[in-house]
């Protein structure tokens, strides 16, 4: 009896990469194949191999996921080419701020559940569609700007307010993250991915250690109404903030690992654990969030009961022009004052050296001090004599002449 060949298995980095681009857990696949998570680990790691009837479920199970990847790529693909719009920003639309820039394309991606408006805050520009359009009209850079704000901003306080769970620290975050992008928009404007950029800094300033000093954020805010939206927002807030952060970008934004793991400034196994873990900590605390699709689904929905606004645009451009004129200003004055400070040292400070007066030294050889004791007869007799003739007043003394 001949024995059949094996059933063909996948590499091992393959094997986990279609696991995790499936969202299963080791868990999960050792309860389709019958083994253990140990196991799994092992066969993606490739220091085994299965056999027999556990290598066809564990093959057919690989295969099924391929599949199911691919039909997904090929669906999500359009998608993704039409929900992306581009901004052109000519060497104008920088203007004062970088004279030297040349003519950039600015890529803003339209966050989930925003509307795409038809042209920027302020007019003088339109948003096109369709690589196919006409040009349009150079902006400036406060339109420019503001068609980045106006995309981004909305979206981005409700992302806020699921990693902290305060509302008034959401716009605070975003407003702050905008300002810095005014300030350094010649930086951002050329940027491959300004949403991106905004993103990143609005996540580091709402998720800063430093605001529980802060008395405005010492006790909690009122949690949301719905029993099912408070359980969720009280385990995301729960998790470790890199690993919330992590879970946010990639079942909440809709990020790949790659790029989650590159915003998160860690590696792709790093971002893949802290994903997988912070899924199963939320599986287990809320076990209807299982499915990551049910999970994406309800991030979405707890940030859309919020309402949340942003600041306008013209606010938050003034208020960051503001607040670096308050920056430079307090520069300034510091500077002045040290200036001022040295000068005055320079002008006080001795011109010579002038040597420490020396301690004194014990001197010894002086014999001790006694108290004065009775008189004798003689100084007695001395003392009565002097006291006499002192009564008459002093003698009148002449020199003798010789």
């Amino acid at each position: 009896m001949t024995q059949g060949p094996a059933t063909p298995l996948p590499p091992p980095k393959e094997r986990r990469r279609l696991r995790e681009a499936a969202s299963l857990t080791r868990a999960q696949v050792a309860e389709r194949t019958g083994v253990t998570p140990e196991t799994v680990r092992a066969w993606e790691s490739g220091r085994t191999t299965p056999r027999g009837r556990k290598r066809e479920t564990y093959a057919n199970l690989l295969s099924g996921l391929a599949e199911e990847r691919r039909q997904q790529t090929e669906v999500t693909a359009p998608q993704e080419v039409a929900d992306v719009r581009t901004v052109t920003v000519t060497q104008e639309a920088v203007g004062a701020r970088e004279p030297a820039a040349a003519e950039t394309v600015v890529t803003v991606a339209r966050e989930a559940g925003e509307p795409v408006p038809e042209g920027p805050t302020g007019g003088g520009g339109s948003l096109a569609a369709e690589p196919e359009s006409p040009p349009a009209k150079p902006l400036t850079p406060a339109q420019a700007f503001d068609a980045l704000y106006a995309f981004c901003a909305p979206a981005l306080v409700r992302q806020a307010y699921l990693l902290t769970g305060r509302r008034e620290l959401a716009r605070e975050s975003v407003e702050r993250a905008f300002q810095l992008a005014w300030q350094r928009w010649p930086e951002v404007a050329v940027d491959r991915d300004p949403a991106g950029w905004v993103r990143a800094t609005a996540y580091e300033y709402a998720l800063s250690p430093w605001h529980r000093f802060r008395p405005r954020y010492r006790h909690p805010e009122p949690p949301p109404a719905d029993a099912s939206d408070r359980a969720l927002l009280d385990v995301l807030l729960k998790l470790p903030p890199p690993y919330r952060r992590t879970l946010l970008l990639y079942d909440g934004v809709g990020l790949d690992l790659p790029e989650t793991a590159a915003e998160t400034e860690a590696s792709t196994p790093a971002a893949a654990g802290r994903l997988l873990h912070a899924r199963e900590v939320v599986a287990t605390r809320v076990p209807e969030l299982a499915d990551p699709a049910a999970l994406h689904r309800r991030l979405a929905e707890l940030a859309s009961t919020e309402r949340l606004r942003a600041a306008k645009p013209p606010t938050v451009r003034t208020g960051g022009e503001r607040r670096a004129r308050f920056w430079t200003r307090a520069a300034i004055a510091f500077t002045v004052a040290l200036i001022g400070t040295t000068a005055l040292t320079v002008r006080t400070a001795p011109t010579h050296y002038e040597p420490p007066i020396a301690p004194g030294a014990e001197i010894e050889g002086v014999p001790p001090r006694v108290a004065q004791g009775a008189l004798s007869q003689a100084e007695a007799e001395l003392r009565e004599k002097l006291r006499d003739a002192m009564t008459n007043g002093p003698e009148r003394l002449l020199p003798l002449s010789r």
